[in-house]
């Protein structure tokens, strides 16, 4: 299986795109619970029909991408192939100095969005992303060996990632995460995501209360014909504040928010088949 994934590795994103449309298209036909899962998500959004097909293609190509992501050459640069449409946003946050939350939804190609933030700043300011390690030990030693690049780390969704990342933050360095993953029983809340209750996780939150932190909205836009990615960063408004004092409903609930307005911007790109409103598995 390595050898399949290195050879496809050498192969140009065009021709692995295209691999990946099949691939999605495949999976549309072949997978009676895939395909219903991805109509009823998409609908309960008002989704088009049309945007719903770009969202199978672009499943297809997220997974085919996925060897080159991950197995090109660790010193490889990434100009020429993501763009930054406006630096702004981060260039500010970054010379500030200070700790930093980038949430990127299950849009578009998440682990070119992390590598291009390392890659600009992360001599700066470096990243540990938090990943859920997989369960095939090859896969996961694939996983922990390709992320681990210049200025970006991993920490494993466990309590010991978690305290990894609030040490990120606290030397002022950045950190980041997929806001849309359901987490385990009891470390999440039930907040609305596109009129629907989903199982909300509250760590991006505590992360930012208890650090200070800054939170921008990042994700990496798959171009058509294997043109590259364009990479979009958005910087978030203060979490909201009550009375009563920390409200993780509502903190989740503008969380959701913020990633459903970034959602309508490119519906296209996002992964309507995930299992969003699954009921959440029992902590380990």
């Amino acid at each position: 299986m390595l050898f399949l994934l290195r050879c496809l590795a050498g192969c140009p994103l065009w021709f692995l795109h295209a691999l990946g449309t099949a691939l999605g298209w495949a999976t549309w036909w072949l997978s009676p619970t895939w395909r219903r899962r991805s109509i009823e998500n998409a609908a309960a959004a008002g989704v088009s029909r049309a945007d719903l097909h770009e969202s199978v293609r672009q499943s297809g190509r997220l997974v085919a991408e996925l060897p080159w992501v991950w197995l090109r050459p660790a010193g490889a640069s990434l100009d020429g192939t993501a763009a930054w449409v406006d630096t702004a946003a981060v260039d500010r946050l970054v010379d500030e100095a200070r700790g930093l939350v980038l949430l990127t939804p299950h849009m578009g190609c998440f682990e070119i969005a992390a590598q291009s933030y390392a890659q600009r700043w992360g001599a700066r300011q470096p990243l540990t992303v938090l990943y859920r390690p997989a369960r095939k030990a090859w896969v996961r030693e694939l996983e922990e060996t390709a992320r681990a690049r210049a200025h970006l780390a991993t920490a494993p969704a466990t309590l010991a990632g978690v305290r990894q990342m609030l040490r990120a933050l606290k030397r002022g360095e950045t950190v980041g995460l997929l806001p849309d993953q359901v987490p385990p029983d009891g470390m999440g809340v039930w907040a609305p995501f596109f009129g629907r209750a989903a199982y909300t996780m509250t760590l991006a939150a505590r992360l930012v209360r208890q650090t200070g932190a800054a939170v921008v909205m990042l994700w990496a836009e798959r171009l058509p014909h294997g043109r590259g990615y364009r990479v979009h960063a958005r910087a978030l408004p203060a979490l909201p504040t009550s009375p009563a004092g920390v409200d993780d409903v509502a903190d989740a609930t503008a969380i959701n928010r913020w990633m459903e307005e970034t959602i309508r911007e490119c519906p296209g790109q996002y992964l309507w088949s995930y299992h969003r409103y699954k009921q959440p598995r029992s902590a380990p």
